[in-house]
């Protein structure tokens, strides 16, 4: 029997599954293929929603007596772009110069590749593990995260699942392995103001008002003061504003209406309620502070739309995970990672709430671009620092 114990070759096999968000692509047949061998039970369940696409998932599991270890990852891509800006083919896995090319390859097809390798590395060497081992794997990361992750890990659950830890294979490391661990992550909230005026002639400003005028004070509002400095564990509070939009293609109509849309990552110093009071709050002063034109008695008119559910600000304590995953980097490395929040979101928000998470993955610097690529020898090495993980761990 052949066991999937390199990781370049389960890296190939799926990289050539185009599995650009939300298609199954083959990538999850090829994992099924791979953790059979193994003696891992498998399970494919697909889950919808009205006005979302169907999504098929993966949950595996190796199953013994001991501590429960939950490696979780995606196998939806991001489309290429322009195919023929590509030095390679995106799903054709083509090596050149040590680097392997193709969608996916970092981002995060080669984490899931490695992890399989060395848990094929683990049971070749010391049988099956003392605990259990799962892969949850979904299809959805990369889209909406509506009928992947979330719903996976409640579908688990009701089957009796329980977890003691989890490692997410994200590509964390800005330059070299061993750089950072992922111990936590901002909250995010998105919202959309609405600044409502009275169409008219740019001519005869006085028969109209310009909801462009409040817009601009209401972003500005939003943009300061800082929300606060930052904490220990993590970054400033950011607000970004992403778009502004009068849907107005003449240049002599004052239009009815102006939108701007933001986001906010945050950190600990709030939470999505007090986040969102605080938004209420300045909007709410700058539109009675301010008239839509000076010289009228009309207030700003405004509305505040919230967006997705927020995702909330979470860190992870547990010392177990991330001390034993830090002893593992520096054994083989020779390096002791940052501990970081840094970044955006992932789906180990919601993983945290079934049990400890913790990321850690490849390098990340070509993720989603043009000729995504890895580095032969990073998979190796992070096959090696995850098998002494799974080492370290059952021992």
């Amino acid at each position: 029997m052949t066991l999937p114990k390199d990781p370049a070759e389960n890296l190939a096999a799926l990289i050539r599954c185009p599995s650009v968000t939300p298609a199954e692509g083959g990538a999850l047949s090829a994992l099924e293929s791979m953790l059979k061998p193994l003696g891992f039970s498998i399970d494919r369940p697909t889950f919808s929603e009205d006005g979302t696409p169907d999504v098929e998932n993966l949950y595996a599991r190796l199953s013994g007596n001991g501590p429960h270890l939950m490696f979780a990852g995606h196998t939806d891509v991001v489309p290429i772009g322009d195919e023929a800006a590509w030095t390679h083919p995106p799903f054709a896995a083509e090596i050149a110069n040590g680097e392997m090319y193709g969608r996916g390859a970092v981002d995060m097809k080669g984490g899931i590749a490695c992890f399989i390798a060395a848990v094929a590395r683990y049971v070749e060497k010391h049988g099956g593990p003392r605990g259990s081992v799962s892969l949850l794997i979904t299809g959805d990361e990369e889209g909406p995260a509506i009928n992947g992750t979330v719903k996976l890990l409640d579908w688990a659950a009701k089957k009796g699942e329980t977890w003691d830890a989890s490692v997410v294979g994200e590509p964390t490391n800005p330059q070299a392995l061993g750089d950072m661990i992922k111990i936590g992550r901002r909250g995010s909230i998105s919202g959309t103001v609405v600044v409502h005026g009275r169409q008219g002639h740019a001519a005869y400003p006085h028969l109209a008002d310009n909801p462009v005028r409040g817009i601009v004070t209401l972003v500005d509002a939003l943009l300061h003061p800082a929300f606060d400095e930052g904490t220990k564990d993590f970054q400033p509070t950011n607000l970004e504003v992403t778009t502004i939009d009068v849907g107005n293609p003449a240049a002599n109509v004052i239009p009815a209406k102006a939108t701007a849309s933001f986001n906010i990552r945050f950190n600990d110093s709030w939470t999505a309620e007090t986040l969102q009071a605080e938004v209420h709050n300045r909007l709410d002063r700058a539109a009675s502070d301010t008239k839509l034109r000076p010289g009228r008695d009309e207030n700003i008119e405004f509305e505040l739309i919230w967006r997705a559910p927020p995702s909330p600000v979470f860190l992870t304590r547990d010392d177990r995970l991330v001390a034993g995953l830090t002893k593992s980097i520096e054994a083989v490395v020779g390096r002791t990672p940052r501990l970081s929040t840094s970044g955006g979101t992932s789906d180990a928000r919601f993983i945290k709430d079934y049990c400890p998470v913790v990321e850690f993955g490849l390098v990340g610097q070509t993720m989603h671009m043009v000729d995504e690529r890895v580095a032969l020898a990073d998979l190796e090495t992070l096959t090696q620092i995850y098998l002494r993980f799974l080492e370290d761990w059952f021992g």
